[in-house]
């Protein structure tokens, strides 16, 4: 009997949480009713990055549509354990399954394929793979052209520093408008860039960092989670300044000292926007665009930091914003940016 009882208290201290072969664990969000929406993420979701971004999405999403949908995620999902945590969401009847990475492809279509009755969303990618498959591209040109003029008003000695995760995707994107931003403003700036090959290599992102420091570079930026080795890195150096692709870096002890603005991308539009395709029997085979015009896209400044922003930075800020969010498409040549 004693042994029972302890079993028993066992049992009810797990049951909120469920923990997967891939070491991730699963939690409930929001209350019942609606439909059933899985997400699926490489790294946390307070990764003050890509994950973050879009489980502040799903609840945010939540409170546009009280009732609409529950959700739970996986965290530290590899390409490997990814696909039996999908399927355990299949078969406990979810409606959407967001796997949260480009990386996510290939078994994204192979589920899809073999579950025609479940939707799926991955991003980022403008690929249509399936009736039955949501994609989603940030237009993050947008968001790199504005850290990019605000980049290359604040260096001083015309060096600075863009540590990537890799040459594609929103990440490339980025980039390009970055240096599309510097040049902008200041043609007599370079832009050194360097890849990391990884989305979550927080150590590799500090090393790249430090390097570009000491080879001169006084502003930094780079994308994805990754990047919160770089802006770590940052905070090591007196003269260094950075320009954050996520607006929770702000609040980071490091990113409060460094971090001069931010830009982060507003996945609850795109969350609003899936449940909104459901309702209307739309089950894939959609792209969404994010961008400033749409409200894919949120930017602000670091409050700690507004003695650098002059008003000649914040002019030239305003106009751009100002273009992008009475038009898409404005950075149309941003693929010819050669880095």
């Amino acid at each position: 009997m004693k042994r029972l009882i302890i079993t028993l208290m066992v049992l009810l201290a797990l049951a909120p949480f469920t923990i997967f072969a891939g070491g991730a664990s699963e939690e409930s969000a929001g209350g019942d009713g609606g439909y059933k929406v899985a997400l699926i993420i490489e790294n946390t979701i307070d990764d003050k990055g890509w994950c973050q971004s879009m489980y502040e999405g799903l609840v945010g999403a939540q409170e546009q549509l009280p009732g609409a949908f529950t959700f739970e995620y996986s965290e530290k999902m590899t390409t490997v354990d990814s696909e039996s945590i999908a399927r355990q969401y299949i078969a406990d009847g979810f409606d959407l399954i967001i796997a949260h990475g480009a990386q996510y492809k290939n078994m994204v279509t192979d589920l899809a394929a073999e579950f025609p009755d479940v939707s799926f969303a991955f991003g980022t990618s403008s690929d249509i793979v399936g009736d039955n498959v949501f994609t989603y591209m940030p237009e993050s040109e947008e968001t790199g052209y504005l850290s990019g003029i605000i980049a290359g008003m604040l260096t001083k000695k015309n060096n600075i520093g863009l540590v990537g995760p890799v040459d594609s995707g929103d990440a490339a994107r980025y980039n390009r408008g970055f240096v599309m931003g510097v040049e902008a403003v200041n043609p007599d700036a370079v832009v050194n860039v360097a890849y990391t090959g990884s989305f979550s290599d927080y150590v590799k992102s500090a090393e790249l960092a430090t390097t570009q420091i000491n080879a001169g570079a006084d502003v930094l930026t780079g994308s994805s989670q990754q990047a919160i080795g770089a802006l770590r890195a940052c905070a090591e150096y007196d003269d260094v300044l950075w320009l954050g692709q996520d607006l929770a870096q702000l609040d980071t002890p490091e990113g409060q000292a460094k971090c001069v603005a931010a830009s982060s991308y507003n996945y609850t539009a795109v969350v609003v926007g899936l449940i909104e395709s459901l309702d209307e029997g739309v089950k894939g085979g959609v792209c969404i665009p994010m961008n400033f015009n749409n409200g894919g896209f949120v930017f602000d400044y670091n409050p700690a930091l507004s003695s650098l922003v002059t008003d000649e930075i914040r002019a030239k800020v305003d106009e751009a914003l100002a273009s992008f969010e009475a038009s898409a498409g404005v950075l149309a040549d941003w693929a010819d940016v050669q880095i």
